[in-house]
């Protein structure tokens, strides 16, 4: 017997499919990138503590205009059309120019070398000998100098045949050329620093267009200085160079920072008015069949984690092994697949069957229930952990794939693979069973073991060396977001006064967002500078079982202090419920009995 197929729901499904197929090639690497434009992390920790909060003042505003004056459909496909264009601009965003290589000049014992250290060396030395070969550079030294090294600059070096050379001790400059050979290069280890020590083939060089032999002999005091130098060679620039990190007081000087922030606001206002009401209308369309929500919202998983993984493996592709990852063609992606999206948009029928004759009163009233309190209070807790993930995962795995992977040619297909292991292992069965899942333990137990699975997960990436030994930790997305999103929408849909669905979703979200994304990523940004990535995981780790244990002991204490009767559970869950058949309403007596008495 073939199982029928709710065709009502097919463009539901198919919404959630390409909308989040749409965002997932450029939403994860949004701070990576930011850090890539030259943001440092807590720059990005105090953009993403910002964003919710415009998402936390989107969600509630547009889904109270769109119960109000019934546009569900008019700002849904508006949502879709403004969350696309403004990713795909944020490609034309500039980078901040990198700054010139520090290195230091050597020149002892009739020998001279430049030396560039890093932690990273290995993988530049192999970059370098594969691009070059054996070409010779010529490069512009600019020295911090001393009136020691014009001693030696003037008397083996020009012989003092430089007009005024005494004059120029005092000079705290000196500027020179000096040829390298990017194929000969001695590597030498300082601790866990990798230097690379570049020859300087028969010590040539030359000081205003006049050649000359950068020669020191061993009788005399070893010239050491610090210099940036200048090769006019995009390659070794970007090889050698840290990318440009500017905090957040310069950034807010810099016009290319608020085109990029402006985009980021648009986009996410964008994205918050198409999750809220997206998912009103999903229920709106399922009525009493809340319990499916997951396997609708799975679609989404699925177009997630397929479009990730393309995502990750074409930015390697398209990059070439630059450190400097190209990600034009994601940008294009999202384009034409949110376009796809609002096509398929188009064919939902959505009726609001009731209306909320004071909207703001009857949501009101839900902070009047203690344990719709603990609900919001754990939307908050899970935000704050969900923040570190989604904001700064990738930044820890690129720092990872540096120090124990070298090249960092395949860290986006890494990223990309991330992603998929969390929808495909995760998230997908969980959405799928999630109603089966409510059904039997409950929505207060699911809450819990979403804290438990958070502490759980962050801790391990706290232990992590080698960065591909992420992947099986991902399975557990299935719980910190696949069970912790129906549950979240469920309960929400549940407990909301007939007629203030959409409002209700948007205040959820706008607490879970903007209240605990955003304080999280703040918390998260000023760890990253003031510790480490790996200690910041740590400390969330251990926040999220401290949560997990007080959230179960207040559950055991509401529930101790409850009543075994459905109705009074009920009441204190929902205050305007009502315990028979209530013709206004489409929730049933064995909802709420889900909810409160698990």
């Amino acid at each position: 017997m073939k199982a029928k197929i709710d065709k009502e729901l097919l463009p539901m499904k198919a919404h959630y499919f390409l909308f989040n197929a749409g965002t997932a090639p450029v939403v994860p690497f949004m701070p990576t990138l930011a850090r890539q434009l030259g943001y440092s992390s807590l720059v990005v920790g105090t953009m993403y503590t910002i964003l919710p909060v415009i998402g936390m003042l989107a969600k509630p505003l547009f889904g109270y205009i769109a119960d109000r004056f019934q546009r569900h459909r008019t700002l849904f496909l508006g949502g879709q059309l403004l969350t696309g264009l403004a990713f795909f601009m944020i490609m034309f965003v500039p980078a901040l120019e990198k700054p010139m290589p520090m290195v230091e000049f050597h020149c002892h014992n009739g020998v001279s070398n430049v030396q560039y250290c890093s932690p990273y060396g290995d993988c530049v030395e192999k970059n370098l000998e594969s691009h070059f070969g054996n070409r010779t550079l010529g490069c512009e030294m600019h020295c911090q100098a001393e009136p020691y090294m014009w001693d030696i600059v003037c008397q083996n070096w020009l012989n003092n045949s430089l007009e005024n050379c005494e004059a120029n001790r005092s000079n705290p400059q000196l500027d020179f050329n000096a040829f390298i050979n990017a194929n000969d290069i001695v590597e030498t280890q300082q601790n866990s620093t990798t230097c690379l020590n570049f020859l300087v083939p028969q010590d040539q060089g030359s000081i205003d267009g006049k050649n000359m032999t950068l020669f020191c002999p061993s009788d005399k005091q070893y010239f050491k200085a610090q210099c940036s130098m200048n090769c006019h060679e995009d390659f070794l620039t970007d090889q050698l160079s840290e990318s440009a990190v500017i905090n957040t007081r310069s950034a807010l000087g810099l016009p290319q920072f608020w085109f990029f922030f402006s985009l980021m606001i648009i986009s996410w206002i964008g994205m918050a008015v198409v999750v809220s009401i997206g998912d009103a209308i999903c229920f709106g369309i399922l009525g009493d069949r809340h319990h499916l929500y997951g396997k609708q919202r799975l679609c989404g998983s699925l177009g997630w984690g397929l479009f990730a993984v393309l995502a990750g493996v074409l930015v390697d592709k398209m990059s070439g092994g630059q450190v400097t990852k190209d990600y034009t063609v994601v940008f294009w992606i999202t384009l034409i697949v949110l376009g796809f999206d609002m096509l398929a948009s188009t064919k939902l029928k959505h009726t609001q069957t009731h209306l909320s004759n004071n909207i703001v009163k009857d949501v009101g009233q839900m902070f009047l229930s203690v344990r719709c309190v603990v609900f919001f209070l754990w939307c908050v807790a899970i935000g704050l952990c969900t923040a570190l993930i989604w904001n700064f995962l990738f930044i820890y795995l690129e720092e990872l794939d540096k120090l124990y992977e070298g090249c960092e040619n395949s860290v986006k297909t890494l990223e990309g693979l991330v992603m998929g292991i969390q929808c495909f292992g995760g998230e997908l069965p969980f959405f799928f069973l999630s109603g089966w899942i409510l059904k039997r333990i409950g929505h207060v137990k699911a809450m819990s073991l979403v804290l438990l699975g958070f502490g759980v997960r962050l801790l391990l990436y706290s232990m992590l060396q080698n960065p591909w030994y992420i992947l099986p930790i991902e399975l557990l997305n299935g719980i910190t977001f696949g069970l912790f999103y129906a549950t979240m929408a469920s309960y929400a849909s549940i407990v909301a006064p007939p007629g203030t669905e959409a409002t209700m979703q948007s205040l959820v979200g706008a607490i879970f967002e903007g209240v605990g994304v955003s304080m999280g990523s703040l918390i998260a940004g000023l760890l990253f500078e003031a510790f480490s990535a790996r200690v910041t995981f740590e400390i969330f780790g251990v926040a999220a079982f401290i949560a997990f244990i007080v959230h179960v002991l207040v559950q055991m204490c509401l529930q101790r202090n409850g009543t075994a009767e459905n109705g009074k559970v009920a009441s204190d869950a929902h205050p305007n419920a009502t315990y028979t058949a209530n013709p206004t309403s489409n929730k049933t007596n064995e909802e709420f009995s889900d909810v409160d008495l698990s």
